[in-house]
């Protein structure tokens, strides 16, 4: 599958900003750090709303990060199109994850006109094993 994305980190981060400011406005959170043929790199900095008891980042927000980074490699690769929906997101809780800045590695799996399914796989900013691995089917509005 060759993919070539036609929209930019700067130009999806603007877009999330203008369409979706809910998901930083007490911060900047989350941001789209890099784009490449079929994948997305996004990354959460996460602050004392992110963490559960035990000193863990929450599963909320890992569900979050995940779904975030699934929609952002699809309109990297579509364009700018807010109503593409997430119909269906599965995550397995592989490891326990520290409080420290995560990203979420998105890769498309498959790209056709109505659904796009896509893998992400989160892991700690600094490097190391995944903590989480989702898998997510979004459903694209036709033009």
């Amino acid at each position: 599958m060759n993919l070539e994305p036609i929209m930019s980190p700067e130009e999806l981060n603007a877009f999330l900003d203008r369409e979706f400011p809910q998901i930083n406005e007490r911060g900047r959170y989350y941001i789209v750090q890099a784009i490449s043929p079929g994948e997305a790199k996004l990354r959460l900095d996460p602050d004392g709303s992110h963490i559960r008891p035990g000193g863990t980042i929450s599963g909320p927000t890992l569900f979050s990060l995940a779904d975030l980074a699934a929609y952002a490699v699809i309109l990297a690769h579509i364009g700018p199109v807010a109503l593409a929906v997430t119909t269906n997101l599965n995550i397995n809780f592989l490891r326990k994850p520290d409080v420290e800045p995560l990203v979420g590695k998105a890769r498309i799996l498959k790209l056709g006109r109505r659904l796009a399914v896509i893998e992400v796989g989160i892991e700690p900013a600094s490097g190391g094993d995944v903590l989480a691995h989702a898998t997510a089917t979004y459903s694209i509005p036709p033009r």
